[in-house]
């Protein structure tokens, strides 16, 4: 018999497939009292054993065959998340479901766009979601050291903007003192604490402690904060006589140093003729020397090897007969040269770029991106609209977005990104940033290992963005190595599929430094928990950011004063740790009288 958790009144949450987003998608309802039934016929035995131990159910039969969605008890269920990785098992489940109960809530994980689109007019708007896209913003935003993130609410921007406490003459030891009235989204603290989540405006701040804020762009430029001039600031500029010392450095480190030396050859024997004829050759018609031009041009006659006649050594001295041997010899040699090396790059580039071993010589600037799966390809996409250089590695030369990729007009190498020879392939010594995101825990830490050891002191100001499943190891991985930049595509959707299986609308995901953080969307319940509390008797580590009262359409209210109390049909927009969300949500949905602040 399937446990019913002590809230959900209405029905437990099937969720079909345990990989990827399903295990967290699965932890977050276990965590806040769900009751979560597992679907699963061919589970990872390690996954199939973490939610055994938290004494969830786990039913080992076919959700898309047979009937494993009947024995899950789908009948009674208030939601199914299907998470599979098979697309086609996916489509299969959202049908069966949808026929068998078309007033349940369905959440379903599908990469190919077309599909979903298509899928979604039977399931329901808002019913398919994409783990890739969900994530890939903010991997972005990490390459690109984007101290801002824009949030729209309603038709309202806001932004969370990423700042570092000065200290002055007339320093306030609390974040209003120094912020005025901007909201607080976290507090990291300069001497290692632990991180203030959504802490109260009379928080104690030092100098250097790191925070977030929050609020619209023209409350932040009241308070003193340029969103503007922060991206500009994380986005720095390379000279121009820098970037043309990178290139003249890549080009002689490649194949097309021979030609620089073929025509460097022919400049200096083009110079040297030339003032060779211009002393030395006497035009008999004339009697006189040829001009600077008129030797110029005779000598680019004989060595393009054109002839017209209309100079010739024939009636000249010996010894300038001697020199036009020698010129044309040496003249026809480098000229012939220079033109077999050139086409031979141009050739050679030619197979590069269609084999995807196109190499990026001279490039500074741009991101490294290792791994071209669904994510790899959404982030690349991201960062092009960005307006930032994108070099992809992949070692597969049969990956299915490399094509899409090169439509792009991306350079993708097709190499091992943990060897050294491939980091100076894609010129990693002058690239901003490295986003590491293949779907392998331990490709991804060996290669970030790697990119440490190559960019050697570069490694504090270049952003490495890791792409690590396991939370625990992504911990060590910051404690012991050093990475600042740890995410997971799990951690940043799953709260996606939980918000849409409970009813909570999640409109963004992002991180301050390590923590994830969610703005959802809120309809409060007539009759629920949360009718009549006041904001401040929310969870301290909760905001509510908007507020837009039921019957006034056309206001929105942020942010909602302290005193101000949620009423049935209220609109709430919160912001938190998405566990902290859950919570509320549970609240709302919980009955009888709501506590009055």
């Amino acid at each position: 018999m399937i446990e019913r958790g002590s809230w959900q009144t209405d029905g437990h949450v099937i969720v079909c497939g345990l990989k990827g987003v399903g295990l967290r998608t699965v932890e977050q309802l276990h965590r806040n009292g769900v009751s979560v039934v597992v679907v699963d016929d061919d589970p990872d035995l390690r996954l199939a054993r973490i939610v055994e131990s938290w004494g969830v159910t786990h039913i080992q039969r076919s959700a898309h065959q047979g009937d494993g969605l009947v024995e899950a008890g789908l009948d009674t269920a208030s939601a199914v998340v299907c998470t599979e990785t098979s697309e086609l098992a996916t489509l299969e489940i959202a049908m069966r479901v949808r026929e068998a109960r078309p007033d349940v809530r369905l959440v379903v994980q599908l990469a190919n766009e077309s599909v979903g689109r298509a899928l979604e007019r039977v399931t329901g708007k808002g019913s398919v979601l994409d783990v890739a896209t969900l994530a890939a913003p903010s991997f972005v935003e990490a390459c690109l050291g984007q101290p801002s993130h824009e949030i729209e609410v309603s038709g309202e921007r806001f932004a969370v903007v990423k700042l570092t406490v000065d200290a002055d003459e007339g320093f306030n030891r609390t974040f209003r003192g120094h912020f005025g009235n901007l909201a607080p989204v976290a507090v990291i603290p300069a001497d290692g604490g632990e991180m203030a989540c959504c802490p109260g405006r009379d928080h104690p701040v030092a100098a250097g402690d790191r925070v977030a804020v929050f609020g619209t762009p023209d409350e932040l430029e009241r308070s003193g904060v340029d969103v503007a001039r922060a991206a500009r600031a994380a986005h720095p500029s390379v000279s121009l006589i820098l970037n043309l010392r990178r290139r003249l450095r890549a080009l002689l480190q490649t194949n097309s140093k021979g030609l620089v030396f073929s025509l460097v050859g022919l400049l200096a024997l083009l110079v040297l003729s030339t003032v060779v004829i211009h002393f030395g050759y006497v035009d008999h018609a004339t009697h006189r020397h040829l001009g600077l031009l008129a030797s110029t041009y005779f000598m680019v006659e004989t060595l393009a090897t054109v002839g017209f006649g209309d100079y010739s050594f024939a009636a000249q001295s010996a010894w300038l007969q001697v020199f036009a041997i020698g010129l044309i010899v040496v003249g026809v040699t480098l000229v012939t040269t220079s033109f077999a090396l050139f086409t031979n790059i141009l050739v050679s580039r030619r197979i590069e770029q269609s084999l995807g071993r196109r190499r990026v010589p001279g490039m500074a600037g741009h991101v490294v991106v290792v791994g071209l799966g669904s994510v790899g390809i959404r982030v690349v996409e991201g960062l092009l609209a960005e307006g930032r250089g994108v070099v992809v590695v992949e070692r597969d030369d049969d990956n299915r977005y490399l094509d899409r990729a090169r439509a792009l007009g991306v350079p993708v190498v097709i190499g091992d990104a943990t060897q050294h020879q491939t980091h100076t392939t894609v010129n990693l010594a002058d690239a901003s940033a490295v986003a590491i995101l293949t779907s392998a825990d331990l490709t991804n830490i060996e290669t970030g290992l790697a990119v440490r050891e190559s960019l050697g002191d570069r490694w504090e100001e270049v952003p490495v963005v890791l792409r690590v499943f396991d939370r625990d190891l992504a911990r060590m991985m910051e404690r012991n190595f050093g990475f600042a930049h740890v995410r997971s595509t799990s951690a940043l959707a799953a709260p996606w599929f939980v918000g849409a299986a409970l009813g909570l609308d999640v409109l963004e995901t992002f991180y301050v430094d390590q923590q994830p953080f969610v703005v959802g969307h809120l309809s409060i319940a007539p009759g629920g928990g949360l009718q009549g509390l006041a904001m401040q008797d929310l969870s301290a580590r909760t905001r509510v950011i908007a507020l837009r009262h039921a019957g006034a359409e056309s206001v929105l209210e942020h942010p909602p004063r302290r005193g101000t109390r949620f009423e049935g049909g209220d609109e709430a927009y919160l912001l938190g740790p998405y566990e902290e969300l859950l919570q509320v949500l549970r609240r709302d949905q919980s009955t009888g009288s709501a506590q009055s602040g």
